[in-house]
């Protein structure tokens, strides 16, 4: 998957992405703290916001999280109520940071599977303002992935910008071949493990065996995931999708057995 990737993607998109940055931009520095941190695009639709908040209340276990009427991820006034601590952390140091996060839906578009992020750009120039970056979440590729409910429940839009956050706050790498979870990732599973949830066995996904032949134009894959299930032995759990469909076989990203 893409997930990993901080490539800077077409100038225009990031431009207009940016936009909506540079009405903040001329606040006093007094007000730098008020000043969101994470904000979607308006064209982000109330459906696709209400599946992200829902998705990441989940997770975080705040239950007052939310989108507010300007686009800010709001974390509410409430206590949390379970939820994974480090995800809390996260969120909290991206809204602390000098860093912008715009959260744009890049559904159906080739070159985003499942999410990805890429610096910004300020329209009038950077100096003075904090760094830029666009998180691309392609909704549909998430609700094309089939398999254990156990891995899917791990594998959704929000883990993916969890994910991508971690990357912009952080800094973590990727690995860069088969054979791990990373270091990114492995910061997320920390969260999943919090949440009682299968945890992410490596970042790249596999093809899978025996589905790679024949005319038809799929590319079956998989990736997998494991949960201690008692005692000592752990059980895998295993999602799986055409990657035909959600794009990214151009990037690297699928490890051969």
């Amino acid at each position: 998957m893409r997930q990993a990737a901080r490539r800077v993607g077409s100038s225009k998109t990031l431009w207009l992405a940016c936009m909506i940055a540079c009405a903040l931009s001329g606040l006093p520095a007094a007000a730098e703290r008020a000043t969101p941190k994470i904000v979607c695009r308006a064209a982000l639709s109330d459906a696709r916001r209400q599946e992200l908040s829902t998705q990441l209340r989940a997770i975080t276990g705040w239950p007052g999280l939310h989108f507010d009427e300007g686009g800010a991820l709001d974390f509410g006034v409430d206590e949390p109520r379970g939820g994974s601590p480090t995800a809390r952390a996260l969120l909290t140091a991206a809204r602390a940071g000098r860093n912008f996060i715009v959260i744009e839906d890049a559904s159906g578009r080739d070159d985003v599977a499942f999410c990805k992020v890429v610096d910004g750009r300020w329209k009038g120039g950077a100096q003075g303002r904090p760094a830029a970056f666009v998180l691309l979440i392609d909704f549909a590729d998430f609700s094309r992935v089939s398999g254990d409910p156990e891995a899917r429940a791990a594998f959704n839009a929000a883990w993916g910008a969890l994910h991508e956050i971690e990357h912009v706050v952080h800094d973590s790498a990727d690995p860069k071949g088969p054979g791990a979870a990373g270091e990114c990732e492995g910061a997320i599973n920390v969260m999943r493990r919090e949440c009682g949830l299968a945890e992410r066995v490596e970042y790249f996904y596999t093809p899978v065996p025996g589905a790679e032949g024949g005319d038809f134009k799929t590319r079956f894959v998989r990736l997998a995931f494991e949960r201690a299930d008692g005692g000592s032995k752990r059980r895998r759990y295993w999602l799986y999708w055409d990657a035909e469909q959600t794009g990214g076989l151009g990037d690297a990203q699928v490890a051969s057995r």
